[in-house]
């Protein structure tokens, strides 16, 4: 399991046959104290077998008192303070030893491995080999895993509680908690682990909720218990790896007094921290409400812009007000987390709010575009040094034609275009299903009802919602049905699953949007814990309300979006739309709600028209590890040129990046994940009549491509590139494109192209040479305009991730990096 976070390598230069940089951040080397050879060893081996004595003991009880337990052990194993603990190297996959989590508790380190009864022997061993067998180097065996060992323990239970401990039961109360539950990858294995847990609640008279998220080798439920029960559950069952806490739902807070909320937010401002960036937030929407104490530190009164002065600033939205709501979430991400801790809250973006939205009526359909150029212009007139993200979730129902561009899509287009000189990122909300009617046909209604105007820019991320609230604490509603399965789609959420495939995959991703329940007599309607809390606009009578569907999903967008341009502040737009595509991925139940077993091509892409690519992870976008590195290339290109009266394609990018070539031979069949991204914008097409179709829509197309196993570099160029080759030479060879999980015919639409290859190490070993070339678009068509010697950016994203290994893959990366390479290739 990887402990350690780094940041993604941006790579200059090696399109050229030049040398290159890295701006990796170096890898700090594991602290471990000196050790005593034989003392050390001996100490832990008495720890050891003591330990495994009490657990046998604890059985030997329990089986007298013919109460059910567990057959193996939970073990902490403790650094010393102020030094590593080499966590990774506590599991053995083939012998069952796991590990299960890992905390830091002042200054120390702690891991919790569950071993199997019989299995013990294989991690004494690695104790008594560190005691008397040296490497050929001399150094004892195993020298780092031992080393970093201060202490074993048989696990108690605050070692599976991985939230503060604050909010670990007391035996007085009863608490809803999370139970996360080590299972097979195999549905086969995992249907009766879970069974078979949830027939041992039952023996233990634990109160459960029978809905279940599903991750890769993770399953949670959520039990009703006290600290005695969860110890009895510990002393229990094997496939324990954690205990959280059930996150308050926004009922709860929303529910409470106005002086009750009042004292929450006095909370959150005690703890409040802020720093300086140069980066804002800008919402787009009914006006912000800037007086609420939450918003006053990150939104100044001279940040509250109108694109008519006559509307006002302030959120005239009726309800919690639209805006404000937007606003509390953008700043705060998840309100609800921030309520539940006593940690220090630290922001350092800003926010800035431009009204859109008239007091009264509605803007006419024909200047959507133009008010929205004015806002932009009005919020870059105010902040003309800083980077500003845009956050825009007012859509229409209006012009919708099954992903054909409109003038407002057109228009957002050309301002995230910025004439090639000023690019600018949209975030657009994919738009609502708010009949009762079309709820009732759930989800059907949804693979109906169309991404709305404009979240079909090709240049924006659109956002669509899916939702793991499934949890109702409200008696009143006991006999109340969820409408959509957790991690399934938000009954909310439109699709483009009835566009064209010639138009681009929207939504890209897909955040929390909410649920609804539907009562016995078949009423459908939303309740507060299935939505999510964020700041009201009613800032006298209450400080919070609940917020849902493709909003509330936009404004977590726009907050993931915005740490991710605080990682990275040299990152272009293009390539902040594209990491957190590169991030994302579908859940088992995305893939079992609208995915058809993904029996073939089209499955694939169906639920591409549903959710996207799934869930952005923050981790993956934010880091690399030890067992996963990306790596990110900014680059310039030139697609089209005119010769005397010709006018032609003109480049073609080449890339040999560095590649742990040795380590992924040797790794031979471990399965390895391939993914690469290229992100760029499209200026649009002039005029409506250019909006008919893709090819005089888009200026211009990039795409990649990749050698395959078999390919050498010269093949590989030649195969893509017909003007190096010799005259009349013809190439015969498999480009590969079987191996890919989207395949060409799905991801060459719009102007975001990502892709994903899962093979064994062996294949992808010798699989590093890329080319992005260009296809045609209207600057090379429509010559009148004298567009055909553009320029274009473009962000191309690659990254390589391994399970869970003793080797550091990111370490071979970044040294590969810090040696001159030279491409021998220089062809025109």
């Amino acid at each position: 399991m990887a402990t350690q976070k780094y940041k993604h390598f941006f790579v200059e230069n090696i399109v050229q046959p030049l040398g290159y940089k890295s701006k990796g951040t170096p890898v700090p080397p594991m602290k471990y104290p000196p050790r005593d050879r034989i003392s050390h060893a001996q100490k832990l081996i008495d720890q050891f077998d003591k330990m495994w004595k009490s657990n046998n003991d604890m059985k030997i009880q329990r089986q007298a008192l013919s109460i059910k337990s567990r057959i193996g052990a939970y073990v902490q194993f403790s650094s010393s303070v102020d030094f590593e603990l080499l966590s990774k190297s506590l599991e053995d996959i083939r012998q069952g030893i796991r590990l299960l989590n890992i905390r830091k508790i002042n200054n120390q380190i702690k891991a919790t491995v569950y071993i199997p009864a019989g299995k013990e022997n294989a991690f004494l061993r690695k104790i008594k080999d560190y005691e008397t067998i040296n490497t050929k180097k001399g150094k004892p065996k195993n020298a780092n895993l031992v080393n970093s060992i201060d202490d074993i323990k048989l696990a108690l239970l605050e070692a599976l509680w991985t939230d503060p401990i604050e909010l670990l039961p007391t035996n007085s109360t009863i608490n809803w908690i999370e139970v996360w539950l080590r299972i097979s990858p195999e549905e086969s294995f995992y249907s009766e682990e879970i069974n078979n847990f949830t027939k041992l609640l039952q023996i233990l008279n634990i109160e459960y909720k029978n809905n279940l998220l599903l991750f890769s080798e993770r399953a949670v439920i959520l039990i009703n218990a006290n600290r005695d029960q969860l110890i009895q559950l510990m002393d229990s069952s094997d496939i324990l790896a954690e205990f959280r806490s059930s996150q308050e739902p926004a009922g709860f807070w929303v529910n409470e007094s106005n002086s009750d909320q009042s004292q929450w937010v006095e909370s959150i401002l005690t703890r409040l921290h802020f720093g300086s960036s140069n980066l804002k937030v800008c919402i787009l929407d009914s006006g912000v409400n800037q007086g609420h104490q939450l918003l006053n530190p990150v939104l100044k009164n001279n940040d509250c812009l109108s694109v008519n002065p006559t509307w006002g600033t302030d959120d005239h939205e009726s309800g919690g007000g639209h805006g404000t709501l937007m606003a509390g979430i953008i700043a705060y991400g998840q309100l609800e987390s921030a309520l539940s801790s006593n940690d220090d809250i630290t922001i350092l973006h800003k926010l800035c709010s431009v009204k859109i939205l008239p007091r009264t009526g509605n803007n006419k359909k024909e200047l959507y575009g133009d008010i929205t150029k004015q806002a932009v212009s009005r919020a870059e007139i105010q902040n003309p040094l800083l980077f500003i993200l845009y956050c825009l979730a007012v859509t229409s129902s209006e012009d919708i034609d099954k992903g054909r561009p409109s003038s407002w899509s057109g228009a957002i287009d050309e301002l995230a275009y910025g004439e090639g000189k000023k690019q600018r990122l949209f975030l657009i909300s994919a738009g609502n299903i708010r009949s009762e009617q079309d709820w009732m046909n759930y989800p059907n209604s949804n693979y109906l009802s169309s991404v709305q105007n404009p979240a079909q820019a090709w240049n924006a991320l659109t956002i669509g919602a899916f939702t793991e609230k499934v949890i109702v604490k409200d008696p009143n509603f006991s006999e109340s049905q969820i409408v959509a399965p957790s991690g399934g789609l938000s009954p909310f959420s439109t699709t483009s699953r009835i566009w064209a495939r010639m138009w681009p995959i929207k939504p890209e991703v897909v955040f929390e949007g909410g649920n609804l329940l539907k009562d016995t007599s078949g009423h459908l309607y939303d309740h507060e814990d299935l939505c999510i809390l964020s700041t009201s606009k009613n800032i006298q009578t209450r400080k919070f309300d609940s917020f849902n569907a493709t909003s509330a999903a936009t404004a977590q967008a726009s907050w993931f979006t915005a740490q991710l341009a605080l990682q990275y502040p040299d990152a272009w737009p293009e390539t902040i739309r594209g990491l957190i595509v590169h991030s994302a991925s579908w859940t088992q139940d995305m893939i079992q709600q609208a995915g058809n077993g993904l029996k073939n091509k089209t499955d694939i892409q169906n639920l591409l028209r549903v959710f996207g690519y799934g869930k952005p992870n923050i981790d993956k976008a934010l880091y690399s590890n030890e067992n996963a590195f990306t790596i990110i290339l900014q680059e310039t290109i030139q697609p089209f040129e005119k010769i005397e009266n010709s006018y032609k394609m003109k480049d073609m990018h080449f890339y040999s990046l560095p590649w742990p070539k040795d380590l992924l031979l040797e790794l031979g069949e471990v399965q390895v994940k391939l993914r690469i991204t290229l992100s760029y914008f499209v200026e649009p097409g002039v005029g409506e009549i250019g909006w008919k179709d893709k090819y005089r829509y888009q200026s211009f197309g990039l795409r990649f491509d990749l050698n395959n196993a078999t390919e050498d570099e010269d093949t590989f160029i030649k195969r893509i590139n017909i003007a190096v080759r010799e005259e009349d030479e013809d190439i015969e060879t498999n480009s590969g494109s079987d191996r890919w999980k989207y395949g060409d015919k799905i991801r060459r639409n719009g102007s975001l192209h990502t892709d994903i290859w899962e093979s064994t190490a062996a294949q992808i070993s010798s699989c590093n040479k890329i080319a992005v070339f260009p296809v045609i678009g209207w600057w090379r068509e429509r010559h009148n305009l004298k567009k055909f010697n553009m320029k274009t950016r473009y962000s191309l994203i690659v990254s390589l991730e391994t399970p869970a290994i003793e080797h550091d893959i990111y370490t071979q990366v970044e040294t590969l990096l810090k040696l001159p390479i030279s491409i021998p290739i220089n062809r025109s």
